[in-house]
């Protein structure tokens, strides 16, 4: 059974930083490709940034993220991270990792980020 989850969220002051973890487990495929969304309430969920674990390792970023956030993944232990720094209250989400591997792509329940003014 493959298992996806997030860990690292919590409440924080603005200006402050938090590393949100995702870790996959029970595949024996590899990690393809990984990326961060978050959600609102009563909207949409949007992209935050996404990663290619392969060998080039190519990452993009929302511009309302770039220069604060960075996304890292390790592929061997199949774990993907993401470091955010200067904390915006709009920041403010649910934060859900996605996880390509091998053919398929999987989804995190999400972790709560909530950053207070």
């Amino acid at each position: 059974q493959v298992q996806v989850v997030e860990s690292g969220g919590g409440l924080v002051q603005a200006g402050g930083s938090l590393r949100l973890s995702c870790a996959a487990s029970g595949s024996t495929t590899s990690l393809i490709s990984a990326g961060w969304y978050r959600q609102y309430p009563g909207e949409e969920r949007e992209t935050v940034a996404t990663i290619s674990s392969s060998s080039d390792g190519s990452a993009n970023y929302a511009d309302s993220v770039k220069g604060r956030f960075t996304i890292s993944a390790d592929k061997a232990k199949k774990m993907v991270y993401l470091q955010m720094n200067s904390l915006k209250p709009e920041d403010t989400a649910v934060y859900y990792c996605k996880v390509l591997l091998g053919w398929l792509y999987y989804w995190g329940p999400g972790t709560q980020v909530t950053v207070s003014s």
